[in-house]
């Protein structure tokens, strides 16, 4: 069995990256893995005063503390591999250096595109913008994409610049996992080994139905639509809030929290209820009609898309990023032109309207998850992934 050593930066708004570490660390220990985590969290900057803001960006492009932690914890623990899955911004790329001294193969999960555009969603004033893709991210600093701060976006772009000029990217990780096709092309045009990335997406566990839909049982086809996931621009809660004031007869619950929660308050057809237990989303997709994945970004995964789909539930999503990868337009969901407000209002006046092929959509859906996205399938590819990474690696 291989010994595992997760490490993870967290940021200060839980996200989709945070339950991916905790869900693969769950499933590697449940088939017999050794799995210790070196988790940090950018609360650690929120807590520094004004003094420290100049270590803070220091330690953004190099953080000795973070390698000298990941070599104790190497020689502590005597790990096969180190899967990182976020540096930002307080374990830094240094900790690639160290696990390679200490003769450790590291692998590197791509959740976002922080590596190629330093505000990571390559969206500048609610368009997608690639100014910065394969190139000195100058475009990024000029613009202040990262929080409208100049100097933070500069931080990043050092890190950035420091790191793709003394290979760090190319020598010091072993193997890429992207997770869709979309998001390697991305990557590989960005500048990173193409040779060294692979597709792995992410999955979502089996959920147990409720007693009351277990079994044979169709929707209530009355439900209201359904959105969950983190609040902020570029998850199109705008599309979504033009869409339901253009028709009054359209309704949605909001399962989420963040900064554009604000913009759904005034419109009548939004419910929003902040973030729910795992137990309360779940029931709330048995029973709604479809899931809203309104993105006006390249989504990497949405990883609510394929929870949906675990839950029998179609999605009705942007064609934007991976989505049409996981989404087939017609099968197990509907695409919509990303930021048509008119056309996202056609596909949920559809879907309304054909309720018995939604339900149809949804069994498809749910097959897919258990081909393409269970936790068994999940964990095939993953030690896949570390043997090709261990086997890479300098003897």
């Amino acid at each position: 069995m291989l010994r595992i050593l997760f490490a993870h930066n967290s940021y200060q708004m839980p996200g989709g990256e945070d339950s991916v570490v905790t869900a693969e660390i769950a499933l590697l220990r449940s088939r017999g893995h050794e799995v210790e985590a070196l988790l940090r969290h950018n609360d650690e900057l929120a807590m520094r005063g004004m003094a420290d803001r100049a270590r803070a960006a220091r330690d953004c492009v190099w953080s000795a503390s973070s390698a000298e932690a990941i070599r104790a914890a190497i020689q502590r623990f005597r790990p096969d591999v180190l899967h990182v899955h976020n540096t930002f911004a307080v374990l830094s790329p240094s900790i690639y250096w160290a696990a390679s001294a200490c003769g450790v193969p590291v692998v590197q999960t791509l959740h976002n595109y922080r590596l190629a555009c330093p505000q990571n969603y390559f969206l500048r004033e609610g368009r997608i913008c690639q100014d910065c893709l394969g190139r000195v991210p100058l475009p990024g600093v000029v613009h202040s994409c990262y929080h409208n701060s100049r100097a933070q976006t500069l931080a990043i772009a050092v890190m950035l610049t420091t790191h793709r000029a003394l290979g760090t990217w190319s020598s010091k990780v072993s193997r890429y996992i992207a997770l869709s096709v979309f998001c390697r092309e991305k990557f590989i045009a960005a500048g990173l080994p193409a040779e060294k990335i692979c597709i792995k997406p992410n999955f979502a566990a089996s959920p147990t139905p409720p007693k009351a839909v277990a079994g044979d049982y169709e929707r209530n086809t009355a439900a209201k639509f359904l959105f969950v996931g983190r609040m902020s621009p570029e998850k199109g809660l705008s599309v979504l809030a033009q869409a339901l004031q253009s028709d009054d007869t359209l309704s949605c619950i909001a399962i989420g929290d963040g900064p554009a929660k604000a913009e759904l308050a005034s419109v009548g057809g939004i419910r929003t209820t902040g973030w729910l237990e795992s137990p309360a989303v779940s029931e709330r997709m048995y029973q709604a009609l479809a899931l809203v994945v309104p993105s006006v970004w390249f989504e990497p995964f949405a990883l609510v898309t394929i929870e949906a789909f675990a839950h029998g539930l179609p999605v009705i999503a942007s064609r934007i990023g991976s989505l049409p990868e996981i989404i087939t337009d017609g099968q197990t969901g509907l695409l919509f032109e990303p930021g048509n407000a008119r056309d996202l209002v056609r596909k949920m006046r559809w879907a309304r309207e054909h309720p018995t092929q939604m339900q149809r959509m949804g069994d498809a859906a749910r097959a897919v998850h258990e081909k393409r996205f269970s936790a068994s399938e999940n964990y095939r590819q993953l030690i896949g992934v570390y043997q090709d990474a261990i086997a890479a690696a300098p003897h």
